[in-house]
């Protein structure tokens, strides 16, 4: 079989991408490899898993799952539409018999996109969530309205009680916020805002990207969001132009929020867009 010169590249770029498995609380794991962490159900239910990252690591996250238990997962839940968190969905639904959940919208936008197979659709949807008894464990799979996308959902396993936030939470980073998508910056605000109030500090917090946290970690990640976007919107507001804001850039304490995919000035452009 020859392969097509993207996808071909595409496998390159996950060749020596590993994905490994950390066990948190009763039958919850995180996989980290490429893209959005992946969250485990495993016990003797089977498996379920919330999002599954990329298509050319399907394979690789399927044998990891199958050091947990089984390389067939009964569901997968996905937090919202995106390639890093939905690129193995066809995969396990047609090669592992997985049944697909997502909030209504992530099944229109996968639907809408040319490129993703029909077996990648979500076979369940909700509007504004749903529970499962799995592992003897409650998972309460809920909505938020406007955040990263108008499609998120984060995951909260009552009785271990960790909470996998999709990307409503970046750990240590700038998030991306898909403003193409219904995102915006204060609608994500308000969800995390929404989250912070249902959580205790004994929480276990699985990230969309970056390291398992906690509430005092994402609380700092919502004062930054908070600072750097009333920092951005009164230079608006004092008519300094975008470019401008760019070159005059965020208070030095922000730095190391900067990372390859959202840098400093792709966080600009998204404050300055919403401000």
């Amino acid at each position: 079989m020859t392969l097509s010169p993207n996808l071909a590249q595409a496998q390159d770029r996950f060749a020596n991408v590993k994905v490994k498995a950390t066990a948190i609380k009763g039958s919850v794991h995180m996989l980290t490899g490429a893209g959005g962490n992946i969250g485990v159900s495993a016990g003797e239910d089977g498996v379920l898993i919330i999002d599954d990252q990329f298509a050319p690591l399907a394979e690789k996250t399927a044998a990891q799952l199958g050091q947990l238990g089984s390389d067939k997962p009964k569901f997968v839940i996905n937090t919202h539409y995106h390639g890093d968190h939905t690129g193995s969905n066809a995969f396990f639904h047609s090669h592992k018999g997985a049944t697909i959940l997502a909030h209504e919208n992530v099944r229109v936008r996968l639907a809408d996109d040319e490129k993703v197979e029909p077996e990648a659709l979500p076979a369940i949807t909700y509007e504004d969530g749903i529970k499962i008894y799995f592992n003897n464990e409650t998972l309460h799979v809920m909505h938020l309205a406007v955040g990263h996308t108008d499609g998120d959902s984060v995951v909260w396993f009552e009785q271990p009680n960790v909470l996998h936030t999709g990307d409503l939470f970046f750990n240590g980073l700038f998030p991306y916020i898909d403003q193409g998508a219904g995102g915006n910056v204060v609608g994500y605000m308000d969800s995390v805002s929404q989250l912070l109030a249902k959580i205790d500090d004994e929480k276990v917090i699985i990230p969309g990207h970056g390291g398992l946290s906690n509430k005092k970690e994402y609380a700092a990640f919502l004062n930054m969001i908070s600072e750097t976007f009333d920092y951005v919107k009164a230079l608006k507001q004092a008519g300094k132009s975008l470019d401008e804001v760019k070159s005059q850039g965020l208070e030095a304490k922000w730095q190391s929020w900067s990372w390859a995919f959202i840098n400093e000035e792709k966080w600009i452009a998204t404050l300055y867009d919403d401000a």
